[in-house]
């Protein structure tokens, strides 16, 4: 698969899915949950309440259509909130993981993602992109491009660093 890192807005980049790092309810919220939802329409809010009314838990992912977003569908990941005490790394790989079997359920080739849990959940930068980078390589998988979209600059500097070791 091809890592690739962008300071681009994740909701402005063409792709087959987008991720969301969502909160457990999949209710919409702030950051980069709240920007997919406010971009993308009410359409995913409601498929979100319709598919998942008891929300999703925390390391797991669901998916909704894209609405008006540059993608067909959106993958939902509920990261692990380093600041409330969840810091096993165990829950953050697994939303990469579960992430990458749902796009392949999906047939999607192309990822967009962002730093899952790296915002306000606290999860520290370097620890949280060595985590997405090394999950997405040792897992095989039929989706061809992952799409990193990191507008803060100490996430954009995680991430090379990240993605330069183990080249």
């Amino acid at each position: 698969m091809e890592i690739v890192l962008s300071t681009a807005d994740i909701t402005t980049v063409a792709a087959d899915a987008i991720v969301n790092a969502a909160n457990r309810a999949l209710r919409g919220g702030g950051g980069v949950d709240g920007a997919i939802h406010r971009a993308g329409g009410p359409e995913i809010l409601a498929e979100c309440i319709a598919k998942y009314p008891d929300g999703v838990p925390t390391g797991q992912a669901g998916w909704t259509t894209a609405g008006n977003l540059p993608a067909q569908y959106v993958i939902h990941v509920v990261g692990p909130n380093y600041n409330a005490g969840q810091r096993d790394p165990a829950l953050l790989e697994s939303c990469y993981r579960n992430a990458l079997l749902l796009a392949e359920g999906l047939d999607v080739k192309h990822l967009t993602l962002p730093a899952v849990s790296a915002g306000i959940y606290g999860w520290p930068a370097q620890s949280a992109a060595d985590i997405a980078v090394q999950t997405l390589r040792e897992r095989p998988t039929i989706v061809e491009r992952a799409t990193f979209c990191l507008v803060e600059p100490r996430l954009f500097k995680a991430f090379t660093k990240a993605t330069a070791a183990g080249k």
